[in-house]
């Protein structure tokens, strides 16, 4: 008989007809007169239940159906006398695909995340980790249909590269040679002559600088792949593998980028508010009850446009007023996820677009303010702020930053200047200064780590919990 997917199941109103569902058990309860298996096949937060006659089934059988077994069952589809359930199923036939022993690591009980992250191969059956994985789809699906709809091309960028787009030098390398006997020169470098590539390459952190490419021939792309990061961070909001959303977009300015990101980014709200209700709402209840409010919320406002020198001004007067901090917040120190989070959930109470970052703290290919210092009104006694980048990064409540953005610098000239004056080396960014070169264009771009948006859509509070299989350091498993 063709199976029906539980979903499918408990939106059917065809009561009398026999279905065939197949799943594995969330709980079983026993009793002499009647047994009730709760079935999950993942389609949906929702179980459907399973009445069962033991005395039609058997009880040695049903002795075998704990939680986490697979079955097959045929039955019945009836109006359910229950509450909170519009039908159930009345068993006819019980085949055992899998059986659960009592050493199963997911029983139904309380378990902590941290213990789950142990299982992450048996977590995803377990209610919340479905939830959450069916919403990162949802918002996966969200992503491409938002490029999709204003006219954006997905655009594909190489994970391995030779070159460093963030100048941070956390990359894990790609080799073929043996590590064992590595040839070097007379200076002690490593020789790549005779590597797979030819060259030194590593794993890419960003496709930024090879989607600003596909932007000057296309006019707006967008890249959504995994990007990675060999950092020795242990914080619940940094992943050695994850996945970032990077559009790319010819003739946009700073104006219209910050236009772009707050829309982008509300559309994705929205549409796991209008298509995942069913998941929001079990998380809503079990991980965080303030979630659904949050998510509206970030609707109804409209993001705060905050320079930075005027955001370090409010951080340091509320210091003034018995503000404790961790970190310093100086201008021209980087803001720490403290400072990020105290503008948008205690100073604004709303999302907000930080811009015009001390060119120290940013990246090199950012367009530098042509005032020096611009955006500085008001400076109330803090050090000459020296230059300025147009950025524009998206802070979040509950998260910090979720998007980092900028206007990127389309004269060669300047760049060129930039990257001397930071020592760079160009022999891996010829290709990249060929596009200041030849048709140079203003051009603007963002990019959105996918892992923190779940973060903030499900409310949940470890990024190690929103993606299948965690990287993180000392951790490969699985």
């Amino acid at each position: 008989m063709e199976r029906t997917k539980v979903i499918d199941v408990l939106r059917d109103t065809e009561y009398g007809k026999k279905v065939c569902v197949k799943g594995w058990v969330r709980t079983h309860r026993s009793s002499k007169a009647v047994d009730f298996i709760a079935l999950n096949d993942g389609s949906t937060i929702k179980n459907v239940q399973v009445v069962v006659d033991p005395a039609a089934i058997g009880e040695e059988k049903l002795k075998l159906i704990t939680t986490g077994s697979c079955i097959c069952v045929v039955g019945t589809l009836v109006e359910s006398p229950a509450q909170g359930q519009a039908s159930e199923i009345q068993c006819e036939s019980i085949e055992i695909y899998g059986t659960c022993g009592a050493d199963y690591p997911m029983q139904k009980k309380g378990q902590s995340f941290e213990y789950m992250r142990q299982y992450a191969h048996l977590r995803l059956r377990t209610n919340t980790f479905g939830a959450v994985m069916r919403i990162r789809h949802n918002m996966a699906m969200a992503i491409h249909t938002y490029f999709h709809e204003h006219g954006f091309f997905y655009f594909h960028t190489p994970l391995i590269t030779a070159s460093d787009c963030e100048g941070a030098g956390n990359m894990f390398q790609v080799t073929t040679k043996n590590l064992y006997d590595l040839k070097k020169d007379e200076d002690g470098k490593i020789i790549y002559d005779d590597d797979f590539f030819g060259e030194q390459t590593s794993l890419t952190v960003s496709g930024q600088l090879e989607g600003e490419l596909g932007a000057t021939a296309l006019g707006a792309i967008y890249t959504f792949g995994p990007t990675f990061r060999a950092e020795n961070s242990n914080t619940p909001r940094h992943l050695a593998e994850f996945w970032m959303v990077e559009p790319e977009v010819a003739f946009l300015d700073q104006q219209g980028l910050m236009d772009l990101e707050e829309d982008f980014i509300k559309y994705c709200v929205r549409w796991a508010l209008d298509n995942c209700k069913d998941d929001l709402e079990f998380l809503n209840k079990m991980i965080d009850k303030g979630l659904i409010a949050r998510l509206e919320g970030v609707l109804k406002e409209t993001f705060v446009r905050l320079p930075y020198t005027e955001g370090i001004n409010i951080l340091q007067e509320a210091i003034k007023n018995g503000k404790k901090f961790e970190f310093p917040c100086n201008w021209g120190d980087d803001l720490a996820s403290e400072h990020e989070r105290y503008l948008v959930e205690e100073h604004f109470k709303k999302p907000v677009i930080m811009t015009d970052y001390p060119a120290s703290i940013k990246a090199f290919y950012m367009k530098q303010n042509e005032a020096q210092g611009e955006g500085s009104v008001g400076y109330q006694g803090c050090a000459a702020p020296g230059r300025t980048m147009q950025g524009t990064d998206v802070l979040f409540p509950q998260i910090g930053e979720i998007i980092g953005g900028s206007v990127r610098e389309e004269s060669y000239e300047k760049l060129m200047a930039e990257i001397n004056s930071r020592q760079m080396d160009t022999k891996t960014l010829w290709w990249y200064l060929d596009t200041r070169k030849y048709g140079s264009c203003p051009h603007a771009g963002f990019g959105l780590g996918f892992e923190r948006l779940i973060l903030f859509v499900t409310g949940m509070q470890n990024i190690r919990d929103v993606i299948p299989f965690p990287r993180t350091p000392k951790n490969a498993e699985f």
